[in-house]
């Protein structure tokens, strides 16, 4: 029984110096990347069986994509490659201080729509637990199966993970950003934010009211990264990880990091709680190896 991750996958084009301007550019190094293809593969490379529920284009950076997430042992019978679709590409920059600045080229695909309509049941009869982000509730009609999905999901028992990732540019309105997102808080093994998505979907500045908030709007356990400050967790279980020391490149894919390897642990343990709180320290030690390159995965 594999795991589910429903999300994005794209190819990262990285400019390894730091850069204020995408004009000054000289060259991009290609990447594997999307957050929840992220996760899979370090989930994959922690032990973890991970089926991608998603896609890309059928042309030439959407094979080069497949090939390399196959080759890290990610499952992708549900990842389809779409004719006439252009591969999404996301152009990074990275300022002074690591944080990346994306410009997207490639029409929103819709993926995971595509790749899992007609195949619902097939993926739930497959699946030990599910993945979830808000990149794939965007669009109305992938909404529409993605919380149906999870509904039916919850109905059989399997556990949930969610992951925000919430990016505002993506949607129309903020409210509606944030409105979603919490409604897939509820009955969630595991709600894994920034604390700055925290905030936003909560209204709390303070990790801990914001922790109480998600708890209180149905999630079993909460994880809060705090930047360098490390992470929390609370409400089944409680833990502080202090931030790891690291010399800092690209703050790329370090939050999927993290969720990869807190991810691998629940599944690998049959999804036991206290897997989530002894695994704290050893993800929040991999995201900081994340910081020190430039692309999400080495």
């Amino acid at each position: 029984m594999s795991v589910l991750a429903l999300g994005e996958a794209l190819v990262d084009l990285i400019c390894e110096r730091p850069l204020a301007d995408l004009a000054a550019a000289d060259a991009f190094v290609p990447a594997p990347g999307g957050a929840t293809a992220n996760v899979a593969v370090v989930a994959a490379r922690h032990g973890a069986r991970v089926m991608l529920g998603g896609g890309a284009g059928d042309d030439s950076w959407g094979r080069w994509l497949r090939e390399r997430l196959e080759r890290e042992g990610v499952d992708l019978r549900f990842f389809a490659l779409a004719p006439e679709t252009q591969t999404r590409l996301a152009f990074a920059l990275v300022d002074g201080a690591g944080e990346p600045r994306y410009e997207l080229y490639g029409a929103d695909q819709r993926a995971v729509l595509k790749a899992l309509s007609g195949r619902v049941e097939e993926a739930l009869r497959a699946a030990s637990g599910l993945l979830l982000s808000t990149n794939v509730l965007v669009d109305p009609d992938e909404r529409e199966l993605v919380l149906s999905l999870r509904e039916q999901a919850l109905a059989q028992g399997l556990p949930i993970v969610l992951d925000p990732n919430l990016r505002l540019n993506r949607w129309r309105l903020r409210s509606q950003a944030q409105s979603f997102a919490n409604a897939c808080v509820r009955d969630a093994l595991l709600v894994r934010a920034t604390a700055a998505e925290a905030e936003l979907m909560t209204g709390e500045s303070d990790p801990e009211q914001a922790a109480r908030a998600l708890l209180k709007g149905g999630a079993r356990m909460v994880v809060l990264t705090l930047g360098p400050g490390g992470a929390i967790l609370r409400g089944e279980l409680r833990a502080d990880v202090p931030g790891v020391p690291a010399q800092v490149r690209s703050t790329i894919g370090a939050g999927d990091t993290l969720t990869g390897v807190l991810l691998a642990r629940l599944a690998l343990s049959g999804w036991y709680p206290a897997a989530a709180a002894a695994a704290l320290r050893d993800a929040v030690e991999a995201s900081a190896r994340a910081t020190e390159r430039w692309s999400a995965l080495d």
